[in-house]
């Protein structure tokens, strides 16, 4: 039987990018509605690629260890650079 450490190690980006997709968007690329179970299943192979092959420090990815990455807003003010995301007139809501 397969361990599942050694499917991770051995998945190519490819695969973990399509997987990465399906779990986002709850459907495979043919546009097939992923099954609750496929998307639980998915997500978390997804989560542990990330946790052991990506090196990430973006807000709410997974780093190293599986520990989720949680930034401060300073942090975050500081890698947005105080530049705004979206601006709304009050008019417009």
């Amino acid at each position: 039987m397969t361990d599942i450490n050694q499917v991770i190690d051995q998945m190519p980006v490819e695969v973990y990018d399509r997987l990465r997709s399906a779990a986002e968007l709850g459907k495979w690329e043919d546009g097939t509605v992923l099954t609750e179970a496929q998307r639980e299943s998915t997500l978390q192979v997804v989560m542990l690629y990330q946790a052991r092959r990506l090196e990430q420090t973006d807000h709410f990815t997974i780093g190293a260890g599986g520990k989720l990455n949680e930034l401060s807003k300073a942090e975050l003010k500081k890698q947005f650079r105080g530049e705004s995301i979206a601006e709304f007139k009050a008019d417009d809501l």
